[in-house]
């Protein structure tokens, strides 16, 4: 499990806050042959952007294939921009899409 948050950009605060439980039961899990409790997986499982069976597994792998969409904190920030008032998210994607741009063009030049 330790792989999976790290893959997805999380510490373990990061993670418990995410969704819903103390740091201690992220470190617990992680150090743990036990999976995490059943209410926990599937919250967890989007947070890291994974399928339950990855975190079930639990085999150390990274896994290779994910779902699609941000994860890890990049998740946790568009959640955080579409409560957003509309306005406010225009100019957000107006910053973002400018430092995009930006990157794009110093990583080709």
């Amino acid at each position: 499990m330790r792989e999976l948050r790290l893959a997805a950009g999380l510490s373990q605060t990061e993670l418990a806050r995410i969704i819903g439980v103390p740091q201690p039961n992220i470190a617990y899990w992680e150090l743990s042959e036990k999976p995490p409790r059943s209410d926990v997986i599937p919250k967890m499982a989007e947070a890291l952007g994974v399928r339950v069976d990855d975190i079930l597994i639990g085999d150390g792998q990274v896994v290779r294939e994910r779902r699609g969409g941000p994860t890890g904190k990049v998740r946790q920030v568009f959640e955080d921009v579409s409560r957003l008032p509309r306005r406010q998210q225009e100019k957000v994607v107006e910053f973002v899409s400018a430092f995009v741009k930006q990157y794009e063009q110093n990583r080709q030049g």
